[in-house]
This record gives structure tokens, sequence and C-alpha cells, in this order.
């Protein structure tokens, strides 16, 4: 089955430009994907010269061809765009309407005309004028007066872009074909000029020739091609964009500023593809599971899933825009980053408030563990070892969840957590200190009390006061004239070594 060219009305003969039928040729041709390695060839010239029939055979087009039979009329209306068939690289074909005709000549005006030659100018990289040698040197037939229009338009265009003119004489005279050429560099200058025989009268030669010149668009874009010297290529995704900017600007009647549109373009494209994988981001299904996930507990290894997804899409904007100016390029992905970051920032606040509870829940599980099996003089310090181990914990965690792309108000975020944290165990450190220091106490009040009574019961005359001053100060005792038999005495030192044990 032969290849689809994909032929379609670009721009009516009204001068509507059909957007639609142009995004579907994007999306069929898979254009986009070309990135710079495609050319785009535009013919142009008086109407029934063969324009049409020239085109088909050097690239393989469909396009519509006047019968010869029925005599000269207008067939190309508006401007058709096609794809070169078996042409690398991917050759778009854009087939103008033939200047001059009759139909055009009953409304007395030549607007299309110069539109559209100064269209194909502008997004063209190859402009084929196609010419038939005995019009040569006449004004009307010629078409000298779209010509001018087209140079004229050439030297404010050719600042910004290259374009290869290329004159195709369509059925040679005797005339020797270097007198044609001076004949039509009076007007011209600095362009190629090539001969081709009748088409019905030495079709064999026609098409020997015309296959010859065939060749030449092939690699065309490559060094020693007949545009392997442009520069400044732009995109082959931004080619719609470009089409509807320059027609608009075109019917308009503004000044055709094509570095400022080119910009213009690049910006648009970049905002684009930015706007496409931020979109792309939110409905990831590895992105999805996560947050779900996060709805009951946290994720293990947060931050390398989180990074992994967040670079795919960022290398996929850099891919698909690189061919576009670099500091726009550079301007919208750090948006694109910006803007990323700030859609998944939530999940890894809600990350780190499950970090915040597993240490926390770390320490207290511990401090109970202390509080049942430490006491002595060592509590204290177990317990800042149970403070210090939930504070490890939640930095492990962090470590865990930290992503690729370090950003300022992320770290402040842990920061304000982990300070919240700390502020918490610190709270509970400090309560379980005093209630154990306040344990203590009353433990050796109630041991000191129960040693005081005991003693009293044996001490003859000696009240409880009095014993346990006895116990805990013998020297005020035996000033204030307590006086004890030496039984007596030997009791108080075992009460007063119960004392100092407790």
């Amino acid at each position: 089955m032969a290849e689809d060219c994909c032929s379609f009305q670009l721009i009516s003969g009204a001068g509507v430009l059909n957007v639609k039928g142009l995004e579907n040729f994007t999306r069929t041709t898979n254009l986009a994907q070309r990135r710079l390695s495609y050319a785009a060839v535009a013919i142009i010239g008086p109407q029934s010269s063969g324009k049409s029939t020239l085109l088909n055979q050097l690239l393989g087009t469909d396009f519509t061809m006047m019968d010869a039979y029925e005599g000269r009329g207008q067939t190309t209306q508006g401007i058709w765009i096609g794809k070169g068939i078996g042409i690398e690289p991917f050759t778009i074909a854009i087939d103008v309407e033939g200047s001059d005709s009759s139909e055009r000549g009953q409304d007395g005006t030549t607007t299309f005309e110069k539109r559209s030659a100064l269209f194909a100018l502008a997004i063209a990289d190859i402009v084929i004028i196609n010419m038939w040698c005995h019009d040569i040197g006449r004004e009307h037939a010629a078409s000298r007066p779209l010509l001018k229009t087209v140079f004229e338009a050439m030297t404010r265009l050719f600042g910004a872009r290259k374009t290869t003119l290329l004159f195709v004489l369509r059925d040679q005279t005797p005339t020797p074909l270097e007198r044609l050429k001076h004949i039509l560099r009076r007007d011209i200058d600095q362009v190629e000029i090539i001969a081709l025989p009748n088409f019905l009268y030495e079709k064999e030669r026609f098409n020997e020739q015309v296959a010859l010149l065939r060749q030449r668009f092939i690699h065309s874009i490559s060094p020693g091609g007949l545009v392997g010297d442009r520069k400044d290529v732009q995109p082959a995704s931004g080619f719609p964009l470009r089409v509807e900017q320059i027609w608009k600007t075109i019917k308009e009647n503004k000044d055709l500023d094509l570095p400022a549109l080119e910009v213009m373009v690049a910006t648009f494209r970049c905002e684009q593809i930015a706007k496409e994988k931020l979109s792309s981001l939110k409905l990831n299904e590895a992105w999805l599971a996560m947050s779900k996930a996060l709805k009951s507990g946290p994720v293990s290894e947060f931050g390398k899933k989180l990074s992994s997804i967040l670079e795919s899409y960022l290398s996929q904007y850099d891919k698909e825009a690189m061919d576009y100016e670099e500091s726009i390029r550079k301007d919208k992905r750090q948006r694109l980053e910006t803007e990323a970051l700030q859609f998944v920032y939530p999940a890894y606040a809600a990350m780190l408030q499950h970090l915040r509870s597993t240490a926390l829940k770390c320490f207290k599980t511990r401090l109970e563990k202390t509080v049942k099996e430490k006491q002595g003089d060592g509590f204290e310090e177990s317990v800042d070892n149970c403070g210090w181990c939930g504070m490890l914990e939640f930095e492990r965690g962090c470590e865990d969840a930290i992503i690729k792309q370090r950003v300022s108000g992320w770290l402040a975020e842990k920061v304000n957590v982990k300070d919240r944290l700390r502020g918490d165990i610190e709270t509970l450190k400090s309560k379980k200190k005093a209630e154990y220091k306040s344990e203590r106490k009353k433990i050796k009040e109630e041991k000191i009390k129960k040693g005081a009574t005991a003693t009293a019961g044996v001490v003859a005359g000696v009240t409880v006061g009095a014993a346990l001053t006895l116990v805990s100060d013998p020297v005020t005792a035996s000033a204030t004239g307590i006086g004890v038999s030496t039984a007596t005495i030997q009791l108080i030192d075992t009460a007063r070594d119960i004392f100092r044990r407790s």
C-alpha cells in the first residue's frame, strides 16, 4: 500500500486557516518528533505553469494537477501542504495557488497572491519559483509584480531567516540558458536557476531532469545540501504555531518580525510542554499510589520514589524543549520545577508528620521501659538517652524522605517539625524526671517514718519526734538534753543506717 502524503488545504482561497487540519497533519505525521531534522519546500509561480505537477514528481506528493485538455484554469486554490514521500529528512511540501489567474483578476485584487508568496518565504526553507521561459522579461506573465513583492520582503526577512531560492524555468527554448539567466538577474540576484524541458512534448527528458533535481532534495539539510548552511532552525514541534502566527500577521498587514515571532513561538511551546508535563505528573500512577499510602502512614523510600517521578518529567521537558532558545527553555524549566515541587509539597509535609509521630512513639516506648528497669543515680541519664534515640529516629526517617531537588522551604519545614518534636520530648523527659524524683522522695520519707516508729517503740520516754531528731541529727539531740540508754543508742544507730541507705 502506497504511503499517504496526508495532503490537505491549509489555507482556503478566502484566506481562512485550517487549524484542525494542521493539528491532524502534525499528529498523523509525527511532525513534532522530527525536532530539527526536517525541511519545508514551497512552490510559487503563475497559474497553470505546472507547479503541482513538478512538486508531485520532486517530492512524491499527490496535489491535484491541471488537465491539459481542459485548458488553463485555477487548479490549486489557496495553499495546500503534504508530506514528501521517500525523502529524507522529513520534508513538508507547500503548494501555493498560482498568480496572475483570471479568477483573481475578476475581483481586481492581488492581495492573496502577495500574502501567499510572503507566507511561503517566511515559512519555507526552500522556495521554488516556477516560470515559463518565454515569459521572462514580460511584466505580468513573468509575475514581476509578485516577484517585486517577494524580494522586497526578503530584504527584511533575510536578516532573520535564510531561504534558498530555486528558479525553475519550464519549456526551455532555443534561447541560450545563460542569456535567460542574464535577463532574469537584471531583477534578481543570488538565486539558483534550473531549466527543464517541456513536460508534454519531452516527457522522458523532463522526467530524467526532475529525477536528478529530486536527488538534491534528499539530505537537503546536510552540509553541502540545498539548505545545509541554514542557521537558527526552529523545532518542528513549533511549526503549527509558526504557521498560525505568520499567516495572522500577514493578514493583518503588520510588519513580519520573524525574530520576535520565533521568541513568541519558543515561549509558547516551552510553556505548553511544561504544562503538559505538570498535568501528566498529577495523573502519574506511582504518585497517586504514594499519595494514597500517605493517608495511613509513612511511605518507605519516599524521597527516592518522589525524586524519580519528578526527574522523569523534568527530563521529558528537557528532551522536548532542547531545540528552543536556551534562556527561554531554562526559564520555563525552572518554573515547571517550582510548580511541580509546590504540588508535591503537601505529601512531603505529611511524611514529616508521620516521621514525627513515629519518633515520638519510639521515644515513649523506650522511656516506659527505662522507668521499669532503671533505678538509682543513672535514671536521668537513661531518660536523656531515650530522647536522643527518638531524635535520631526522626533524622534517619528524614534522610529517607528527602528528595534530590533540595528546596529551602522544604528544609525549613523539616527544622520546624524537628523543633516541635524536640519540645515534646523535652516536656515528657522533664515530667518523667520530676515524677521519679517525687516518687523517690516519697519512698525515702516512708522508710524514715517506718524506721523512726520502730525505734520509738523500744526507747522509753522518747517521743517519736525526739526519736526522729536522734536519728537525723544526734548533735542537736544531745544539746537539747535528750538522754537515752546504751541499748537505745544501738537501736537509734540501726535507724540511722536505714535512713542513710534510703
